[in-house]
């Protein structure tokens, strides 16, 4: 298999048309087994995918020293986004964020000496802090930079005023936030504003944490460490309004001998060349999966009756939990 690859923003270096999001293998999504992601990591090594997605709020911790040890011998071959920005206190998240400047050195050097790298390729503000000028933690970001210590620099979940005041200060190459066929609220504002300014989008959850590919399960059937279990839009009568939407998406795999996660991807790989989708996982065959959409040519009949189920606002219940939602920048 051929991956194509795309700019990471208007100057950036080229990456994997998809690249793959790790969380999954160590925090929120059921059990870890760490054998089985490293497979899945070579595996994707092998087909192509250059551009790996981590942070330190997932294990904590874990996900980076996981992501290094199946990346020892080929670093090389991959381009590491790791974030930073939330509150860990004796190893476990607190729900708060910080993004004093301090603690984001402190932040980085744990993730270099997890990760085994002296620098890290894309270094991303994982939520807001409200409590910290956005115009701080880009200048201490842009110091990094100039230290040899990141090299290119990120947002996620924020807005399109927050990203020009960003980038004023220091160059953004990729903003990371939800976008697929399930969550289209960037298209407004957002996206509109990465285009102005040449920085790339980064969708995350890409597939609507399994919605779209037609096999999620209602929140109660998940355990209660599963992200998933607490998530409105797959709760009560919002579970039934929506998997009834998800069957335009099988059809329009059927037709295409796809996968309906497949479809979900090839939709956004078409929004633009800009925008380069982390599906996550931990299995081989899902990551296989994912990466055939990259073969699979949508036509406009097919765009329109996606659209025409899945358009912003179509989708039944909040994105997130009420104490989640607090986070995003608005």
């Amino acid at each position: 298999m051929s991956l194509p690859q795309r700019h990471l923003g208007r100057q950036g270096p080229l990456v994997s048309a998809l690249g793959l999001g790790c969380m999954g293998m160590s925090h929120s999504y059921g059990t870890p087994d760490d054998p089985e992601s490293i497979r899945t990591i070579h595996r994707a090594l092998d087909l192509g995918v250059t551009f790996f997605d981590t942070a330190e709020v997932y294990g904590p911790f874990t996900n980076e020293e996981l992501l290094a040890a199946a990346l020892k011998g080929r670093s090389e071959q991959a381009f590491i986004a790791t974030k930073f920005g939330f509150r860990i206190e004796n190893g476990k998240p607190t729900g708060g964020v910080n993004s004093r400047p301090e603690h984001i050195r402190e932040a980085v050097e744990g993730s270099l000496r997890r990760l085994g790298r002296d620098h890290i390729d894309l270094l991303y503000q994982h939520r807001i802090d409200p409590a910290v000028p956005i115009e701080d933690v880009v200048g201490t970001m842009a110091t990094l930079v100039k230290e040899g210590k990141a090299r290119y620099l990120g947002l996620s979940e924020v807005s399109a005023k927050t990203i020009r005041r960003a980038h004023a200060v220091h160059t953004i190459a990729a903003l990371q936030s939800e976008y697929s066929l399930w969550h289209r609220d960037l298209e407004s504002e957002v996206i509109p504003t990465l285009r102005d300014l040449g920085i790339a989008l980064i969708p995350f959850s890409p597939l609507g944490r399994g919605f779209l590919t037609g096999t999620a399960k209602r929140a109660d059937e998940y355990l209660p460490t599963d992200y998933r279990y607490t998530y409105p839009r797959l709760s009560g009568e919002n579970y039934d309004l929506n998997m009834a939407k998800v069957e335009v998406v099988k059809k329009v795999a059927a037709a295409h001998g796809a996968k309906a996660s497949q479809v979900a991807l090839a939709w956004l790989l078409g929004r633009g060349d800009d925008i380069i989708p982390i599906p996550g996982t931990k299995r081989v065959s899902y990551l296989e999966e994912n990466l055939g959409a990259v073969h699979v040519t949508l036509t406009a009949q097919d765009i329109q009756h996606l659209e025409a189920a899945l358009g912003p606002g179509a989708i039944s219940g909040a994105r997130y939990t009420q104490s989640q939602e607090a986070l995003v920048d608005k």
